[in-house]
């Protein structure tokens, strides 16, 4: 316990939340002998396997376990979002996400809230105690706030992001190197501020998890050649949140959370170029680069991850296809999806989950119509390049999955039954004793 804490003796409960993003629980419960601090996490608090979102992509992911709503309401859907009533699209910042953030919930109940590395968040917020935005960031110069907490962070050299360039390499090693260096720093940072004990709520986000899951994790499932160095690093991530949990005082409680899960990748799929071959999407160039490149005569066309649009007239500045056939074009979208093999005879798309059953709240303009959740091994991509294949295999051999994220609270008493993301922010806001309205959340507190 601080000092800071010490003299206040104000009595509210406390929570340390940290990310680990992309972490799927299979990993942690079928290696516990080798991750000893997630290990006794389980025993003596409450762990287990939780649902992310639609579509389980970390731009979409963040957004929805900070704020406790779906992408209709926080306004992001992914990585890259379209504009309303235009082929334009743009990478959704911090600034687009609609909904409220838990964070300033905090705030708002005259609460301290330190913010550390979480996607999405760029610029940082400056009615936060203090923050450091995460992925998406251009450079820690602009990503930390206040201008002590850039000075502190750049003598401990720490980094937004790991080098992710290094992973497309077929020797790892630099890129495992850079791996380590960059957890190393994001923990130094976070021991610090933990430390310091002026914060009601801590929440740190580790995301170079994700990256080494993208470039090792085949490896690790089928005992490859960094199979080793996978459990390696985790052992240290393991570690870390083991000092975090010894030096937090008695009124904080901490949780861990992924914000997807993950599983090997065999093929990626670049569905536009699908849709062409289909006689469903077509350019008006002979090279498409742009979706604003897109023929009158398309009838749909894609982002990743597996989020598909209907070219809707009235929508769309050049829809083909009516209003009056919506459904029965969308259903024979749907249908196609749902046959897709690949190349070695597997169904291609698990599920396909309609715009109605996934999203709701007043920024749904730009929700796809339909989203196809993939079987494990297929990595959905989109490329309006008119790639020559349309299953291939790059340089990543980990994928991201809908199920198997992370929960864990170190809390015999949470109960984690048939939970998702939506649950995560109005379970730290109870365990805070902070009040909130059940009807501000799509989940609910799991304490």
């Amino acid at each position: 316990m601080g000092l800071f804490d010490r003299l206040r003796g104000d009595g509210n409960p406390r929570v340390a939340f940290i990310g680990i993003d992309g972490v799927p629980y299979s990993l942690l419960a079928d290696n516990r002998d080798r991750f000893p601090t997630f290990d006794a996490l389980a025993k003596e608090g409450t762990a287990a396997e939780i649902s992310s979102i639609v579509p389980p992509e970390s731009s979409a992911c963040w957004p929805a376990l900070t704020t406790g709503v779906n992408p209709g309401e926080t306004g992001v859907y992914g990585f890259q979002d379209r504009e309303i009533g235009t082929y334009e699209t743009y990478v959704p910042m911090g600034r687009e996400v609609q909904a409220t953030r838990l964070w300033n919930r905090v705030t708002d109940a005259n609460r301290n809230a330190t913010v550390f590395n979480v996607p999405v968040t760029f610029p940082p917020q400056r009615d936060i105690q203090r923050m450091v935005s995460g992925f998406l960031s251009p450079g820690l110069e602009k990503a930390a706030f206040p201008d002590d907490v850039r000075q502190q962070l750049e003598s401990l050299d720490y980094r937004i992001d790991v080098n992710p360039k290094l992973g497309h390499e077929a020797d790892k090693t630099a890129f495992i190197e850079d791996a380590h260096e960059t957890l190393d720093a994001r923990f130094e940072a976070f021991r610090h501020y933990l430390e310091e004990d002026d914060w009601d709520l801590f929440f740190g986000v580790f995301m170079t998890t994700d990256r080494v899951n993208h470039f090792l994790f085949k490896d690790y499932e089928q005992d490859g050649e960094y199979h080793d160095e996978f459990l390696e690093f985790y052992e240290k991530l393991d570690d870390c949140i083991g000092q975090i949990r010894d030096l937090l005082p008695d009124d904080v409680t901490l949780v861990v959370a992924s914000d997807h899960g993950f599983t090997s990748l065999e093929y990626e799929v670049h569905f536009n170029e699908w849709l062409r071959q289909e006689g469903w999407l077509s350019f008006d160039t002979d090279s498409p680069q742009e979706l604003a490149d897109i023929a009158d005569e398309t009838r749909a066309y894609s982002f990743i991850p597996g989020r598909f649009y209907l070219n809707l007239e009235g929508r769309e500045p050049r829809g083909s296809v009516a209003e009056a056939d919506y459904d029965e074009v969308r259903d024979e979208l749907r249908a196609m999806l749902e046959s897709l093999e690949g190349p070695d005879g597997n169904p291609v798309v698990e599920r396909v989950v309609d715009k109605e059953t996934a999203f709701r709240g007043e920024h749904d303009a730009i929700a796809p119509d339909l989203v196809a959740i993939p079987t494990n091994g297929f990595d959905f991509k989109s490329g309006f390049k008119a790639d020559n294949e349309v299953f291939d295999v790059g340089p990543r051999n980990g994928m991201h999955s809908f199920d198997d994220t992370t929960l864990i609270i170190d809390d015999p008493d949470a109960e984690i039954e048939d939970a998702d993301l939506y649950d995560i922010a109005p379970t730290l806001l109870g365990l805070m004793d902070v009040d909130f309205k059940r009807s501000a959340f799509d989940g609910a507190s799991l304490v």
